[in-house]
């Protein structure tokens, strides 16, 4: 299965280091990323495959908004049907 991870809020170094380490952390690979700065907010979406990870969705979940918290960051994740299903025009 592969998921959508955006990553919003105001730009510091070790965003993606934190991020993508707590994905590799419970076996989720990074499969594609794309980040912005737009002055001082930083803004990053990620593909990843959670085929090898054994957690539960909303154990993912709850560690990333853990995470966020931490650094300051509002981080989501989406199974990436949902999040197609909802930017289809």
């Amino acid at each position: 299965m592969r998921a959508i991870v955006s990553v919003v809020g105001k730009d510091r170094m070790g965003i993606i280091a934190k991020v993508s380490g707590f994905l590799y952390s419970i076996d989720i690979n990074v499969m594609d990323i794309s980040q912005s700065i737009l002055q001082e907010y930083f803004h990053m979406i990620m593909l990843v495959d959670l085929s090898k990870c054994t957690r539960k969705f909303s154990e993912i979940s709850d560690g990333l908004n853990t995470l966020g918290d931490e650094i300051g960051m509002s981080i989501k994740i989406q199974h990436e049907d949902i999040f197609n299903a909802m930017h289809k025009i």
